[in-house]
């Protein structure tokens, strides 16, 4: 049993800082041409000007240009001195462009002459080189002559000795016989030395790498036979009725259209009573962001590694389902699920009055809860990653919750990316991948859009 609190930590800017020569300059161009216009990067402008960026300033030697605050003026048009700790839009696109390189290059058939990546913890691109296959030693085999005779050879200059006279029949055939051996000998020998190199080189592509650290985190869900299902809550939400929108809007045909209803509020004042005939439910509605962030993210994930998932929403599963199949419980308080699984455990969500929060058991008792800003509008939250290897079902589950939906979002970034679990794990005993782990998370929210996800605490049991 163990557990650890991490200092939150920032990225920083400097990586591989190596000057390319011009034929490496030209491939790096091409490589990020392809990548730009790739089917990954073109639906985000945002990620393809951020690549652009940092790449180019890179192998233009402008290292200077590649810290967050210069990126966050550049791009983002913040201004000169900007609190970078309050204003995290340059390390969540940082993380939004390495998650879509990672698809990108999982998705090429071909390796490519160079590979660009952008590690965690900097904004200078590395540049990785394609390695040149060694070649198999050849091996030159003897050829008879074209009839059975020798040809006899001078002595000291090389050339024929017309005095030496001719071997006899007996003599030629004795000797193209042991000829024949020879070659027959000589050539079997290359065959075993050319299939000995066959079979080391082949043992060199074939041999089992060591597994990476995502691949031990979510090696119990690749283990059964069974597809891993995606449990997503779906929460009752009412609105206000059309009759509502009528009484209190300015203009009766205001509110008549159901996106009108949807996007827009009734002109309601503080002392306005309403009764419960005046709130509709709506069976289709209840779905969190972060929630169907993260079962997309962690879709995307199991498809890449070959693991077949299945989402289930609201009351289309049941714990029969769980108990038959490998899970990942997305969301908390909305998630009847994550409350029970997760209640009696290190880490739990708990309402303690009108606030919920994460609960440490034992003697620190620490708390962590959402912060807002007077207007309630977030400004942090955190999370709880779950992962029971033998939960209440007896199945594998992992659950992926953040106390709100910022949480929740941040959580499955995390889960889904190998450089945080490797970051996160690194001070984890060093059986971990066969126990129960638990992972507390902190994201900072900017503009309704999580951050990257921080481990502040792990508890492994």
């Amino acid at each position: 049993m163990s557990s650890t609190i991490n200092p939150i930590r920032r990225e920083q800017p400097h990586g591989d800082i190596r000057a390319l020569d011009e034929v490496e300059r030209a491939s790096v161009l091409r490589e990020l041409d392809a990548i730009l216009n790739s089917s990954i990067f073109l639906p985000s402008k945002r990620s393809q000007q951020f690549l652009s960026y940092v790449v180019r300033h890179r192998i233009d030697g402008n290292l200077d240009r590649l810290k967050e605050r210069t990126i966050g003026v550049d791009l983002f048009h913040r201004p000169v001195g900007y609190a970078t700790g309050d204003d995290p839009v340059v390390r969540v696109q940082a993380g939004e462009v390495r998650r879509r390189l990672e698809q990108y290059y999982q998705s090429v058939p071909n390796p490519s002459a160079v590979r660009i990546e952008l590690h965690v913890g900097s904004y200078s691109p590395e540049f990785k080189w394609a390695q040149p296959v060694p070649n198999l030693p050849q091996s030159s085999l003897l050829h008879a002559a074209p009839d059975d005779r020798e040809t006899p050879q001078g002595l000291g200059n090389g050339r024929e000795s017309s005095h030496l006279a001719s071997p006899s029949p007996t003599e030629t055939k004795t000797a193209a016989g042991k000829h024949r051996r020879l070659v027959w000998v000589l050539s079997a020998a290359g065959v075993v030395v050319l299939a000995g190199f066959a079979l080391l080189w082949s043992g060199v592509f074939h041999a089992k790498a060591p597994q990476t650290v995502l691949q031990k985190f979510w090696s119990p869900a690749m283990s059964s036979p069974e597809p891993v299902l995606i449990c997503l809550a779906k929460p009752s939400v009412y609105l206000p009725s059309i009759g509502l929108y009528q009484r209190h809007s300015k203009t009766p045909e205001e509110f008549l259209g159901q996106y009108e209803r949807l996007s827009q509020k009734p002109d309601l004042q503080p002392g306005d009573k309403l009764v419960w005939s005046d709130m509709v439910e709506y069976p289709d509605y209840g779905l969190a962001a972060g929630d169907v962030y993260t079962a997309i993210q962690v879709s995307a994930l199991l498809g890449q590694i070959g693991k077949k998932s299945h989402v289930r929403i609201g009351g289309n599963y049941s714990f029969q389902d769980l108990r038959n199949s490998p899970a990942v419980v997305i969301g908390a308080f909305n998630n009847r699920w994550t409350m029970q699984m997760t209640a009696n455990l290190h880490f739990a969500f708990v309402e303690e009055g009108a606030q919920s929060v994460i609960r440490e058991e034992g003697p620190s008792g620490r708390r962590w809860s959402s912060g807002t800003e007077v207007n309630g509008k977030a400004i942090e939250d955190y999370a709880v990653v779950t992962r029971l290897l033998n939960s209440k079902t007896g199945q594998f589950v992992l659950v992926v919750a953040g106390i709100r939906s910022y949480g929740t979002q941040a959580a499955g970034e995390f889960v889904s990316t190998p450089e945080y679990l490797q970051k996160a794990l690194q001070t984890a005993p060093a059986d971990w991948e066969g126990k129960n782990v638990q992972i507390v998370l902190h994201t900072t929210v900017i503009d309704g859009l999580s951050g990257p996800p921080q481990v502040i605490a792990t508890y492994v049991w």
